[in-house]
């Protein structure tokens, strides 16, 4: 019996819809679970922003596998201790952070894989990856099912990207827009014009090289090149965090020490925060972006807007064209 197949590296290789996803960053396996089963056709276990380790990892892929959606794990540095470890408790599909040379990117695809096209150690006879052991041909077909996402993200790692994008191993790329704006000197501003100029220049050398992008909505926001491969919606704790202050109950509350929410500023400046849907859809190639916004204390305005933006979303979900929606209240 053959390692398990890699339906989310397979779709990366065909010609296809885009493949949308959720970031889970709650380490635990119940919401986890209900995140995989939310019709997404990915999400993202996150251990480098998240607090996850390796038994908070194997206990949410364990909980999401009776659900299509693919697991990815985001490990928080690229050892291949720490890679060997990932793989065996069932990951296939590994993002790591921080990718900055094509010998590190290359490292990287090599702790992925079992000799003689890698150094991953032979151990997975004892873990989740081979069912226990059961699947008896695990080590001779692994390699063909693990798929590798570098992470893009600072100047180095820029000047670098052909040498990276041209590494045998490297499946998909992720450009991180809030660490590249910190290291070319523009800390919380990823949408400054040298950021965005950067990260256009960089998505025109990865489709260039024909490696999947893997994008947020931020790098979305800040090019004009769509469709994208990959689109990740709001992580599962913005989501969560959202509703909360959806349905909070109205007056003083703990922080303000009696004062408003308006009053206090610690929520203040998220009551008066922008609502927004935003659409993108492919025209032509073209990103095409809806945005509706209003005052969060302004909700029938907003929900007037958002009825007429969802009426165009719903026809460009009639004719396959709508890529991205989402909707903050």
């Amino acid at each position: 019996m053959p390692a398990p197949v890699n339906s989310f590296k397979a779709a990366l290789q065909t010609e296809g819809d885009l493949l949308t996803g959720l970031w889970v960053a709650l380490a635990n396996p119940h919401s986890a679970e209900i995140c995989a089963g939310a019709g997404f056709d990915w999400i993202l276990v996150d251990a480098e922003h998240g607090p996850n380790d390796i038994p908070l990892i194997a206990t949410q892929l364990a909980a999401v596998t009776r659900h299509p959606a693919h697991p990815v794990v985001r490990l928080p540095v690229g050892e291949p201790w720490l890679i060997k470890q990932a793989l065996d408790i069932g990951a296939q599909t590994l993002m790591i952070p921080m990718v900055e040379t094509a010998e590190q990117a290359a490292l990287l695809a090599k702790a992925l894989r079992y000799p003689p096209f890698g150094i991953r150690g032979m151990g997975a006879s004892l873990g989740r990856a081979s069912d226990f052991g059961r699947i008896t041909d695990y080590a001779e077909t692994a390699n063909e099912q693990v798929c590798l996402i570098a992470q893009i993200e600072s100047r180095l790692g820029v000047e670098n990207a052909e040498a990276i994008l041209a590494t045998e191993g490297v499946d998909a790329v992720l450009i991180g827009p809030a660490d590249l704006a910190a290291d070319m000197g523009y800390r919380g501003k990823a949408t400054v014009p040298e950021v965005k100029e950067t990260v256009e220049a960089l998505i025109g050398k990865i489709k260039a090289a024909g490696v999947s992008n893997y994008t947020t909505a931020q790098v979305a926001a800040l090019s004009a090149h769509m469709p994208f491969p990959l689109l990740s919606i709001q992580p599962d704790r913005c989501a969560l965090h959202g509703e909360r202050h959806r349905y909070r109950a109205p007056g003083p509350r703990g922080c303000g020490h009696g004062r408003t929410d308006a009053q206090s500023g610690c929520e203040g400046r998220r009551v008066a925060a922008l609502c927004r849907l935003l659409i993108v859809c492919p025209v032509d190639g073209v990103a095409l972006q809806l945005v509706v916004e209003g005052l969060a204390r302004d909700a029938e305005r907003f929900d007037r807007l958002a009825h007429v933006a969802l009426g165009l979303a719903q026809r460009l979900a009639d004719q396959r064209r709508l890529v991205f929606l989402h909707a903050v209240r």
